[in-house]
């Protein structure tokens, strides 16, 4: 059982606070659960002809937007694995540019990508659920910065608001 709550601030880095503050509850099982269902069924809706689409040349096209989320839930669930069973490893940032050119979002298919975003959020809820506070409230360090497993996982539901906006708001 775990205690619905918020990460304090010294949970996570500055930085990080912005997609925490994008996440309106404190139940974090909750939120990605239902994040999960949300998202889906908006990817489903993207008409055929946005799917390779960057508002921008050089941008990220929609598909690789979702590519880089789902890189970032995996990143951050194995940082949530990590510091959870108490390994004092410091663990590295990632470059996620380096990440998006070896995605080959152009030969993957929205349905592709949406079935490996439903196992992804289906492992991080998984980690989650096997959790109590205590693994919850351990603080490790990552990207030089300390951070505790709750905001972990608050980071990554906050992470993917950011950028279904972003979508949202330049893509369709």
């Amino acid at each position: 059982m775990i205690t619905n709550r918020r990460p304090a601030a010294e949970e996570s880095n500055l930085y990080f606070k912005t997609y925490i503050d994008k996440v309106n509850d404190e139940d974090i099982f909750q939120i990605l659960s239902d994040q999960k269902q949300t998202t889906i069924d908006f990817l489903e809706s993207i008409p055929v002809e946005k799917h390779d689409y960057a508002y921008v040349s050089g941008k990220w096209t929609l598909k690789e937007v979702l590519l880089h989320i789902m890189d970032t839930e995996r990143v951050f669930a194995y940082r949530a694995l990590r510091i959870g069973r108490n390994d004092k490893t410091p663990l590295p940032g990632f470059e996620q540019d380096d990440y998006i050119a070896y995605t080959n979002s152009i030969k993957r298919s929205m349905r592709s990508i949406i079935d490996e975003y439903k196992s992804i959020r289906d492992c991080t809820l998984t980690l989650l659920s096997s959790y109590d506070d205590t693994n919850l409230d351990r603080i490790g360090k990552a990207s030089g910065h300390a951070v505790s497993v709750r905001a972990l996982f608050f980071i990554v539901a906050g992470h993917e608001v950011h950028h279904i906006d972003v979508i949202k708001e330049r893509y369709l």
